[in-house]
């Protein structure tokens, strides 16, 4: 069962949760190399709903990199994210350009510490709900706060860009 804990674990996520000032909570599980999909092994493993756990995508949008943070549950609609961002094209990015630029590896990207700042969009689900648990910078790491408090961290804007 995933462990719950108040302290920083000190990845880069962690600690710029941290230096904000941040309510966070962390939760870490054992990570399966084998599980089919890194987010919904992460609800699981929490025991929350797939709709609570937001995974973090980089795509490409008129050749710029660009961050979204959708529900597990569902999937990005590239479309939407590059209206959302003002662009005409969206393309899932390379994953080694995501791990390059984010500094975190595919599985465990967080849309907060990363290396630089890119334009972020999270799914409007996340608002209205209390929490929302995040990849904390590694597998079998996530982090739980306020979708206000994501939103303002990453300079994100809200936009529907999930589809079921």
């Amino acid at each position: 069962m995933a462990k719950k804990s108040r302290k920083s674990v000190g990845t880069p996520a962690t600690v710029a949760l941290t230096e904000a000032g941040v309510r966070f909570t962390t939760h870490s599980y054992e990570h399966d190399p084998a599980a089919a999909s890194y987010g919904e092994e992460a609800a699981e493993a929490l025991g929350v709903s797939p709709d609570q756990v937001f995974k973090t995508l980089l795509a490409e949008v008129d050749g710029n990199l660009t961050v979204a943070v959708v529900p597990v549950s569902g999937s990005l609609d590239l479309k939407a994210l590059a209206a959302a961002v003002g662009g005409k094209r969206a393309a899932m990015a390379d994953p080694a350009a995501a791990e390059r630029s984010t500094g975190y590896v595919r599985g465990g990207i967080s849309p907060l510490g990363q290396r630089k700042r890119l334009p972020t969009v999270v799914d409007a689900s996340a608002e209205g709900r209390p929490t929302v648990c995040v990849s904390a910078g590694r597998r079998g790491l996530e982090v739980e706060l306020s979708p206000g408090d994501l939103v303002a961290l990453t300079g994100a804007r809200l936009a529907p860009i999930a589809r079921a």
